[in-house]
């Protein structure tokens, strides 16, 4: 799988060559990131930290917040690792400070050992000074302790030549069961396929950032097809996860769904197709993810109108129930509430909502087992109410929480003085 990576000089995305000479300033990195989203994880390294010659800590946390990112460079204590990870880093990759004193302390399925090697030397402080160890030896005595390793080959990083695919092949084969990251070179969707085949992803930026490789065939390198067609079978979900249908794709269909980050699929009878140009029903394409077997793709969107379905239901399955269902239908009516409806009275009355909330908070504290989930769906109901009236969505909700279950550093939880 593809790792596209956003490396941070002075407030900027840039692309340097063998670590030294900077040949493309990209500019601003938050549109970049929301561009290379769509393949998942994103490596964001700040080069100025991991140089000693400034920091682009706040910048690193605001891409870590509001996308899937795995963040290095300049990590060198226990803090600041932590502070990475409260900020909403998938993983934290450390170079310099990779020793297992403190590797011992994080949580191990979150870190990245980096190992930059320059003609087989590990190379520390921005590809800076030589440590005259070898690459496989450093993996030897860090593999207990790390979940991943993120292995550059530093003489090839931004020339564009090629990766070296033996070298791919030893810290594989070196680092088993821990999952590498190669980088340094990576130009070509063939190479991709064949890193992946090995068992390894690759992290790219230059040949991304220079269009000699598109995002959407570097995502499409592994896929394979048993099909005479050659079609990807394609499960549409919702931000939540949530089925909406099973669509088909090719290279074609995949190609416009990354450009324009709508829902796009190859229909069997019209070619390609994009969801809702008719309809309206359309999708923002948040996310492409592979299956394990790379015969599958999974599109995650986020679905406007009716639905994904052309009989106009949420999903080839029917309506959603549950939560989702009680959310769209208190949209529904804060847009063409019924005169007096009591969602509507509460949409427009910030005091009986907030009394509500607190009510109904009250008798969840003090419910019996038997009533407890009644008293939690009265809850329910008036925190989604709150909710659209602030304009929120449910996927904005998970994301917190989620954000939340990452975090490392935890809160005393004790309750707020009361206030009147």
């Amino acid at each position: 799988m593809i790792v596209p990576s956003i490396d941070l000089q002075a407030g900027r995305a840039v692309q340097l060559v063998g670590g030294e000479r900077q040949a493309l300033d990209a500019g601003d990195p938050l549109p970049i990131a929301e561009r290379f989203a769509v393949a998942g994880e994103l490596a964001v390294i700040d080069l100025d930290a991991a140089r000693g010659r400034g920091s682009n800590a706040a910048l690193v946390e605001t891409l870590a917040g509001r996308f899937p990112c795995r963040v290095g460079g300049g990590l060198r204590d226990y803090e600041t690792a932590v502070r990475r990870l409260d900020a909403g880093a998938a993983r934290v990759i450390l170079g310099t400070a990779a020793e297992p004193a403190l590797l011992r302390r994080l949580p191990r399925e979150r870190l990245q050992a980096a190992l930059d090697s320059r003609h087989g030397d590990v190379v520390v402080e921005g590809w800076t000074r030589g440590t005259g160890r070898g690459v496989l030896e450093r993996i030897a005595e860090l593999k207990p302790h790390v979940g991943g390793f993120l292995v550059t080959f530093v003489e090839r990083e931004g020339r564009l030549e090629g990766i070296d695919l033996d070298r791919v092949r030893e810290v594989v084969a070196a680092a088993d069961p821990v999952r590498v990251t190669v980088a340094g070179g990576v130009t070509t969707a063939e190479e991709l396929a064949e890193i992946d085949r090995l068992g390894a992803d690759a992290q790219v930026g230059m040949a991304l950032y220079t269009g000699r490789l598109e995002l959407a065939d570097a995502l499409a390198a592994p896929l394979r097809s048993d099909r005479p067609d050659g079609l990807w079978a394609t499960v549409v979900v919702d931000e939540s996860g949530r089925a909406l249908g099973l669509a088909w794709s090719d290279r074609e269909s995949l190609r416009e769904a990354v450009r324009t980050r709508r829902g796009a699929y190859h229909s069997r009878t019209r070619g390609l197709w994009v969801k809702g140009e008719t309809s309206g029903d359309r999708q923002e394409l948040l996310r492409v993810e592979l299956d394990c077997d790379r015969d599958a793709l999974r599109f995650v969107v986020r679905q406007h109108g009716r639905g994904f379905c052309h009989r106009g239901t949420r999903s080839c399955w029917g309506d959603d129930a549950g939560l989702p269902a009680l959310l769209r239908t208190l949209r529904e009516r804060a847009r063409a509430a019924p005169p007096g409806s009591y969602t509507s009275r509460l949409l427009g009355d910030p005091s009986l909502l907030r009394a509500k909330l607190l009510e109904e908070a009250g008798e969840l504290a003090d419910a019996a087992p038997e009533t407890a989930p009644a008293e939690a769906a009265d809850l329910f109901y008036f925190a989604l109410v709150a909710l659209v009236r602030a304009g929120g969505d449910l996927a904005d909700v998970e994301r917190e929480l989620d954000r939340r279950a990452r975090r490392i550093s935890r809160r005393p939880g004790d309750a707020k003085p009361e206030t009147r």
